[in-house]
C-alpha cells in the first residue's frame, strides 16, 4: 500500500453516496440527476479519501459529456428554476450538502 492510500480516510457518507453515484453511471442527465452530480463533486472536491466516488464522478461527466465548469452552470440554472430537493426530507431523504 502506498502512503498515500495509507493517509486515505473513509468520508462517513461514502456508503450512501456510492449508491447514488452508481446510479448516476448508467443514468441520462436529468436535471435531478446533475444537481446530484454537481452536489456531490462539491462534497468530495479536496476529500483526502474516496477515491473510487472522486474516480467515478469524472467518468460520469465523460459519459455525459460535459465539463465540471459547464455542469456547475447547469445546476445553478436548475436551481434558479425549480426546487429539486424541495419535499424530499418528507419522504424520507435528507437534503445533505455536507
Amino acid at each position: 500500500m502506498s502512503e498515500t492510500e495509507n493517509q486515505d480516510r473513509q468520508h462517513p457518507l461514502h456508503r450512501r453516496d456510492r449508491i447514488i453515484v452508481d446510479n448516476l453511471l448508467v443514468s441520462s442527465p436529468t436535471d435531478y440527476n446533475l444537481a446530484e452530480l454537481a452536489r456531490l463533486r462539491i462534497r468530495y472536491n479536496g476529500f483526502p479519501g474516496a477515491r473510487d466516488i472522486q474516480r467515478d464522478l469524472d467518468v460520469v461527466l465523460q459519459n455525459w459529456e460535459i465539463t465540471e465548469t459547464e455542469l456547475f452552470a447547469k445546476t445553478r440554472q436548475i436551481h434558479a428554476d425549480k426546487p429539486l430537493y424541495k419535499g424530499k426530507a418528507n419522504k424520507g431523504e435528507d437534503e445533505d450538502w455536507s
